[in-house]
């Protein structure tokens, strides 16, 4: 064998060295390995024993979170409890209050009703004496004015009939040929026929009931409507007292107002004439548009304005008032005549034949 060099017996003995290494490395790499099977092995013993644990304490914190939900809810169940009965006091609290409140305005309420009871009662005692006067007072007109048509009726009539014969020309004189001879004596006889020839006795009925219906139209004035009560009066009435035909007038008048107040306010005035009964009313009416005036322009906070204007209406109405006496004044004065009437002179109709301008000028000449 060939003799080795020192160089080649050290690289030997760094070989071996190197060997030895070796071999203890892969040593300690299987001791590793072991090892690290071994902690792998006690990882898995630890992950099964954290998952037991981990399990076991989820179960717990499902059975405390359980029961604190069952807490909590029987919390909620008697927190809502009590809140209700909080709730229910309260509201019986508040309708006991409601109950006291509405049984004292009720009380209130059932005082004032009893106040205006006794009002209205008392209005209606003197309405209703009122009334009552006014009844005694119409009966006692129509027991004079049956008086007055009774004595009229029973006057004796003193006018000779062949007077009234002898006067008669035309178609007067006509009507003459169908009474008897025997009956021309008869005044009674001789005015029947000429009344039913020429008189207008069959519009005596139309006119009276057209005064019992008549009533005041809208926008005619209370003037308006009292003359033409009088125009009515005068054809429905003419045989009557003027007296009596002032205070038919006067209820016809009445009964004809358009405005419930104005009428019950005239009524109770218990005028004894048409003049009395219009003045009265106007005056009526005048107050009340004063009245709303007023009351609309003080809602508007000029008092002196109002004041000064209520002044001048009241002079107006005061001029108004007298200008209407005069006219009605004017009117009685002024003899009444129907328009319908016929003379049985001249056969010409407004005139009597007395008043007949045919019968003057003949005796003239």
């Amino acid at each position: 064998m060939p003799e080795t060099g020192p160089l080649t017996r050290s690289m030997d003995k760094q070989f071996e060295k190197l060997f030895a290494m070796m071999a203890e490395m892969k040593a300690g790499q299987e001791g590793l390995e072991r090892k690290m099977e071994a902690g792998q092995e006690e990882m898995r013993v630890a992950q099964a024993g954290l998952e037991q644990k981990m399990e076991a304490g989820q179960a717990g914190l499902e059975q405390k979170m359980e029961a604190g939900q069952e807490r909590l809810e029987q919390e909620m169940r008697s927190g809502q409890e009590e809140i209700k009965s909080q709730i229910q006091a309260h509201t019986e609290s508040q309708v006991e209050e409601m109950k006291t409140h509405v049984d004292g305005c009720i009380g209130k309420i059932e005082e004032e009703v009893q106040c205006v009871k006794l009002k209205i009662e008392n209005v209606e005692s003197e309405v209703q004496r009122k009334i009552e006067e006014s009844n005694c007072e119409v009966q006692e007109k129509i027991g004079n004015l049956e008086r007055r048509i009774s004595e009229l009726e029973e006057r004796p009539n003193y006018f000779p009939a062949s007077q009234l014969v002898a006067s008669l020309r035309g178609s007067a004189a006509e009507v003459l040929q169908g009474i008897p001879a025997d009956k021309l004596t008869e005044l009674t006889t001789v005015e029947k026929a000429l009344e039913s020839r020429f008189g207008d006795s069959h519009l005596t009925q139309f006119y009276r009931t057209e005064l019992k219906t008549r009533r005041q139209k809208p926008g005619e004035s209370l003037q308006e409507l009292a003359a033409d009560v009088e125009r009515l009066m005068s054809l429905a009435y003419a045989e009557f007292p003027l007296d009596v035909r002032e205070s038919l007038a006067a209820q016809y008048f009445v009964d004809a107002i358009r405005d419930e107040d104005t009428q019950h306010s005239t009524r109770l005035m218990d005028a004894k004439d048409l003049k009395s009964s219009l003045a009265y009313s106007m005056k009526y009416e005048a107050a009340r548009t004063v009245s709303k005036t007023s009351r609309h322009v003080r809602s508007m906070g000029t008092d002196d304005h109002t004041s000064r204007e209520r002044d001048d209406k009241f002079e107006f109405f005061n001029r108004l008032e007298k200008l209407l006496n005069s006219s009605v004044s004017g009117r009685k004065n002024t003899p009444r005549r129907n328009p319908n009437v016929t003379c049985w002179k001249c056969n010409k109709k407004g005139h009597v034949q007395r008043e007949c301008q045919a019968i003057t000028s003949n005796q003239e000449n």
